[in-house]
């Protein structure tokens, strides 16, 4: 157990694949900073003693005053298809890395200032922006999506100017990998198979060190990242979690949620809902984000011919959609009480039913599984603009689960376990932003604890169990946020 985090030792290990890969970056503190959260879990995941942690010690290692044993603070270089179009040299314009700890997890700070890749940007991170990451990778993690995290958020006075002035803000991301589908694009643009296989070396013996003695062992990478990426997108689905921006540079070659931007949960269920107001043809919208993760990988695979068998890759994600769609029906199964069948057929149809009904119903998709666990029919048809599609789907709900072979009452235990009563809808996050910026920062901290078990009521907060307000159902944000 580490006892004091001032006194963590981190490892470098990225650095060593050569400055090709990274560019040093110097970190640029905030003037009057205050520790806003800290997540005890991932104290916990990095096996640091909460018992003796000092408040302020976390304040300095994520305002960059105490740098950790070892570190040597670098950004990453990477490249990415961003809306499609292919953009040689990205990199971690606002994120500098600290280093690894516990030989696993690569600590980074976003929005600490200045880095090579900044291109126009000032390198730094808001307060909304900030809460926002902060909260939503610990509400990912409790619904059992596969994230990187946040260990802590700081605020100050400092002022940084977006749509207006807002105030300046870092936040400690703790991932087991911050490589992207991008920095392999990086390389592989340049030509530079040396450095390809280089980082495909690394990314194996961190991520995959099960591939280490496998024949045509990047092939077998790349399956393996088709694969996890095919996870991870059937539970965003089955949540109702858009993305927002889905740029190659923002995909995880670990398989992860990363990169918290205008990300959304489904507020009155729509199909085609775009939560990124910069979207304008609708790339990234919910329906699209399986197709678009396809399109990614395929860009990934481009990158992977120069060390790989191309027509081997293709072939192997040409089963994409398939792999997620099983995956998706899997968890909807489950979400509905339906994975105990006589009869499978049925249960992929009354879920391909479900979707056009809830469009049809417009109505919420949160609300409506919670509801569902609790066979609370009546309270449904009460929130449906239109009734008849869900009277008739409800009929054909029925007829299913008396086929099911244990009981109702286990149904419903085992349904409201799957199903979440809260999930960090943007006007819940707007109320937290919006006190957070007058110095309160209670919200904040109680949507922390909410998030981490979601499925559980917790006195105080059944408003945020309701239907979103009207007026702030599927807003569109921008990207700064």
């Amino acid at each position: 157990m580490n006892k004091n985090i001032k006194n963590l030792k981190v490892t470098n290990e990225y650095l060593d694949l050569g400055e090709e890969f990274y560019s040093y970056s110097n970190i640029s503190s905030l003037n009057n900073s205050k520790l806003l959260s800290y997540n005890k879990d991932i104290l916990k995941l990095l096996n640091i003693d909460e018992q003796s942690l000092c408040k302020n010690s976390l304040n300095d290692i994520i305002n960059g005053k105490h740098i950790l044993k070892n570190s040597t603070p670098y950004s990453m270089v990477y490249a990415g298809h961003q809306f499609g179009y292919f953009v040689p040299q990205l990199g971690d314009g606002r994120a500098i890395n600290l280093g690894t700890i516990n030989n696993k997890y690569h600590l980074q700070l976003k929005g600490s200032g200045l880095t090579k890749y900044s291109r126009m940007g000032d390198g730094k991170a808001v307060l909304r922006s900030s809460i926002r990451e902060y909260l939503c990778s610990e509400a990912m993690r409790g619904l059992g999506i596969p994230t990187t995290n946040a260990l802590g958020i700081i605020t100050s006075k400092d002022e940084v100017y977006r749509e207006e002035i807002e105030m300046a803000s870092i936040v400690l991301r703790v991932s087991p990998s911050w490589v992207r589908f991008g920095t392999f694009e990086y390389f592989s643009a340049k030509n530079d198979i040396k450095n390809l296989k280089k980082l495909a070396n690394y990314t194996i013996k961190e991520n995959y060190p099960h591939l280490l003695n496998e024949k045509d062992p990047y092939e077998k990478l790349f399956f393996e990242v088709v694969d996890k990426t095919a996870y991870m997108i059937s539970l965003w689905m089955a949540y109702g979690f858009m993305h927002g921006v889905m740029n190659t540079d923002n995909m995880s070659i670990a398989g992860l949620t990363i990169d918290y931007g205008p990300y959304a949960f489904m507020d009155n269920f729509d199909i085609n809902n775009i939560c990124n107001h910069t979207d304008t043809q609708g790339r990234y919208s919910y329906i699209n984000q399986p197709y678009v993760a396809k399109w990614n990988l395929e860009a990934l695979a481009n990158a992977f011919s120069k060390i790989a068998n191309i027509d081997k890759l293709l072939e192997y994600n040409d089963t994409f959609l398939h792999i997620q769609d099983h995956l998706y029906i899997k968890k909807m199964e489950e979400k509905l009480g339906i994975n105990y069948p006589k009869n499978k057929t049925s249960n992929q149809k009354i879920i391909k039913n479900l979707l056009s009904t809830l469009n049809s119903c417009y109505i919420d998709y949160t609300l409506f599984f919670n509801l569902l666990s609790q066979f609370k029919y009546d309270e449904i048809l009460n929130l449906c603009i239109q009734k008849e599609p869900m009277i008739k789907w409800l009929d054909e709900y029925k007829t299913i689960l008396q086929n099911q072979n244990i009981t109702k009452e286990t149904i419903s235990q085992n349904m409201q376990k799957l199903n979440p009563k809260y999930v960090l809808k943007n006007y819940i996050l707007q109320e937290a932003i919006q006190k957070a910026k007058k110095g309160d920062y209670t919200l904040v901290n109680d949507l922390l604890k909410i998030v981490k078990n979601p499925f559980k009521t917790y006195e105080g907060f059944d408003r945020y169990m309701q239907t979103t307000p009207i007026q702030y159902s599927n807003i569109k944000l921008s990207c700064s946020s």
